[in-house]
């Protein structure tokens, strides 16, 4: 019979490097706000370039770029909310 394997010991975000588990700290909120901010300026570039390209008629292109919009509106919430 198989001896039973031991999963590696981490921190609760996954990291199984004791050194890097001590020093993960949440980012700063001047930090997350910063992301924050860049995320919804590149959302609404993706937004543009989905109303653009869905009004003349590129259904792909406009659907890639609108779910690039609201995944990048999902990853600033997320940066926000996590810290």
């Amino acid at each position: 019979m198989s001896e039973p394997v031991s999963e590696p010991a981490g921190d609760e975000r996954g990291s199984a490097d004791p050194a890097r588990a001590a020093t993960a700290a949440p980012r700063p909120l001047i930090e997350r706000l910063g992301l924050g901010a860049i995320a919804i300026v590149i959302a609404g570039l993706f937004g543009t370039v989905a109303l653009v390209t869905l009004t003349n008629g590129e259904i792909f292109l406009g659907v890639m770029a609108a779910t690039g919009a609201l995944m990048t509106v999902w990853a600033a919430g997320s940066t926000l909310r996590r810290g």
